[in-house]
């Protein structure tokens, strides 16, 4: 029946941000999908393979706050596992991470909420059956910086990734979901041979721009359960079989 892939980032009871959710809110969801009978997944194995009759849920979350951490417990409750998206620039640095978007949460009671997990607790996820990918380095908008800075972006996340974790990460989230032809190129020129995006509405998937559904703050389950029937139609399709058959093929070489 395809996969489906969803786009989480903090999870905190108390911080109204756009981009989190309440683990309540994030507790519902997660039963929602489980009563459906999906499969959980990281996104590697999700396209690593047909689905055939199942629904294949991929999990995702997007700046490896350390607030997943606390998450971790309601995924594991469902049997479900996911895909943690680390800048690998902030990991273990010290620094909060506030770029464009967070930096309004700088110096206010919420701005602990932009600390990042540390390798080790990267590590940990990865030994529990996570998956670990990139998220660039310092969290740019890609296709705003020139060609250097861009490769400099995609490579060196992959080579923190290797020296600390001794993966690949073969997987890449775009920050702020931005992408066009010129960062897809530089995405496969880097190794990636996956990478997901964060479209405004459902769209055709492609091995370099794979879709999820973006969980925000105000979303409810209902909301998403709209959300996800509209990208499983689509998945279905026979074009995204296709993108699914050339995502293996781009594996496998």
């Amino acid at each position: 029946m395809g996969v489906t892939v969803v786009c989480y980032h903090g999870v905190s009871p108390t911080w109204p941000a756009e981009t989190t959710v309440t683990p309540d809110s994030l507790e519902r969801q997660l039963e929602w999908f489980a009563k459906r009978g999906y499969r959980s997944s990281t996104l590697s194995e999700a396209l690593g393979g047909p689905s055939g009759d199942e629904r294949v849920l991929a999990i995702t979350f997007d700046d490896a706050h350390r607030s997943v951490l606390e998450a971790e417990p309601l995924l594991t409750r469902h049997g479900f596992v996911a895909t943690v998206y680390a800048p690998t620039s902030y990991v273990d640095s010290g620094e909060l991470m506030g770029w464009e978007g967070y930096d309004i949460w700088l110096d206010t009671p919420h701005e602990g909420e932009l600390a990042p997990m540390s390798w080790d607790e990267l590590g940990g996820l990865r030994e529990r059956g996570w998956e670990i990918g990139s998220h660039t380095h310092t969290h740019p908008k890609l296709t705003e910086v020139d060609d250097g800075r861009l490769a400099a972006e995609l490579e060196e996340s992959r080579a923190r990734c290797v020296e600390r974790l001794g993966i690949e990460a073969p997987t890449l989230a775009y920050p702020y979901g931005l992408h066009d032809r010129r960062v897809r190129q530089a995405a496969a020129d880097a190794g990636y041979t996956v990478a997901v995006s964060l479209p405004q509405k459902p769209t055709a998937p492609l091995p370099l721009a794979w879709p999820r559904i973006g969980v925000f703050h105000d979303d409810t389950t209902r909301r998403l359960a709209l959300r996800s029937w509209r990208y499983s139609r689509l998945a279905e399709s026979g074009f995204a079989s296709r993108a699914l058959e050339r995502a293996l093929a781009m594996r496998r070489s």
